[in-house]
C-alpha cells in the first residue's frame, strides 16, 4: 500500500460528499493517516461518530484544522466565506486547502483572500452525487469513474495541485484542470440548469389542484419520476449553488428558453421534421454519455 497522502486530513462538512470522501479514506488507508471530521450540526457529528468514519470528531472548526496538512471544505458553498474566516488563523503553514463546491469563481472570491501566506488553495469539484444527503448517504464508490475538475489559481504550487489530483485519483476519479469561469459555465448547463428545471416542474405539478394533482402523482411515468429524483436534492446546497453561479445559470436558462420556444412553435405549427430532429439530437447525446461510461 502507498504511503498516505496526508498525515492529517480534515473534512469540514459531512454530508453526501464529505461522508463519501471519509468512507473512501477509511477504506483505502492511503489517503490520510488521521482523518478529522467537523460539521456545524451536532447531530451530524454524533452520527459520524456512530458510523465510525473518522478518527476524530471536532465540534470546533478551528480546532479541527489545527496541524492538518490537508483540509477540504465540504459544506454548502454559501457557508465558505464564514468557514474560511473561522479556520484561516488556525491553518498550519504548508497546509493544502481544497473544496468540493459546485461553483468555482465564487469559492475563489470568498475563500482565497482570507487565507494566510504559506497555505496553498486548490479548488476542486467532483462531478458525482445522488439525491440523498447527510452522513448516512455517503458511498465509498461514489467517485469511481467520475470526473473531478480542478481549477487551480495562477501561481499555484504544482506539487499541491498534484497532491489534490492524486487524492481524487485514489478516490477513483478521472481528473481534469479547467479555468474557473469555464467550469462555472460548463456545470451551469450539465448540472445547475437541469436541477432548476426539475425543481420548477415539480413545483408546477404541486400547484395543480385537487384530482388532477393526485393523478399526476398516481400515474407518474419514468419521465416525471426522473425529475422528482433530481428535485429531492438538498435545498440548502442548491439554493447556494444557484445564487453563487447566477450569471452562468441565467445565461444557460435564457438559451434553454429560446430553444423551448422554438420547440413550442414546432409543436403548434406541426413542424414534424424539427421535432424529430430535436429528439434525434437528444438520443445522440445519450449514446455519447453511455459510450463515455458517464450515464
Amino acid at each position: 500500500m502507498s504511503e498516505p497522502l496526508f498525515r492529517r486530513l480534515t473534512l469540514l462538512g459531512l454530508g453526501l460528499i464529505g461522508s463519501s470522501l471519509a468512507r473512501v479514506a477509511r477504506e483505502r488507508g492511503d489517503i490520510a493517516a488521521e482523518l478529522v471530521a467537523h460539521d456545524s450540526d451536532p447531530a451530524v457529528l454524533r452520527r459520524v461518530a456512530e458510523l465510525g468514519i473518522a478518527d476524530r470528531i471536532e465540534a470546533d472548526a478551528a480546532r479541527a484544522v489545527a496541524d492538518a496538512d490537508g483540509v477540504v471544505l465540504c459544506a454548502p458553498v454559501g457557508a465558505f466565506a464564514s468557514l474560511a474566516q473561522t479556520i484561516a488563523p488556525a491553518l498550519a503553514p504548508g497546509a493544502i486547502l481544497s473544496d468540493v463546491g459546485s461553483t468555482k469563481q465564487s469559492v475563489i472570491r470568498d475563500v482565497g483572500p482570507l487565507l494566510p501566506k504559506g497555505v496553498e488553495f486548490v479548488p476542486a469539484h467532483p462531478l458525482a452525487g445522488t439525491e440523498f444527503s447527510g452522513p448516512d448517504a455517503g458511498l465509498a464508490t461514489l467517485f469511481q469513474g467520475r470526473w473531478c475538475l480542478l481549477t487551480p489559481l495562477p501561481g499555484s504550487d504544482p506539487d499541491a495541485v498534484e497532491k489534490i489530483a492524486e487524492l481524487w485519483r485514489r478516490c477513483g476519479s478521472m481528473v481534469e484542470a479547467m479555468e474557473p469561469a469555464q467550469h462555472d459555465r460548463t456545470v451551469a448547463i450539465i448540472s445547475h440548469l437541469p436541477h432548476l428545471i426539475a425543481f420548477t416542474i415539480c413545483g408546477t405539478a404541486d400547484d395543480l389542484a385537487g384530482e388532477t394533482q393526485q393523478h399526476v402523482l398516481d400515474f407518474a411515468a419514468s419521465g416525471f419520476r426522473d425529475f422528482t429524483r433530481i428535485a429531492a436534492s438538498d435545498p440548502v446546497m442548491w439554493r447556494d449553488v444557484f445564487l453563487n453561479n447566477r450569471e452562468a445559470l441565467l445565461e444557460m436558462l435564457a438559451r434553454f428558453m429560446e430553444d423551448a420556444q422554438a420547440m413550442a412553435r414546432a409543436v403548434r405549427w406541426g413542424d414534424a421534421e424539427y421535432i424529430e430532429n430535436s429528439v434525434k439530437r437528444g438520443r445522440a447525446i445519450r449514446r455519447r454519455l453511455i459510450e463515455a461510461k458517464q450515464a
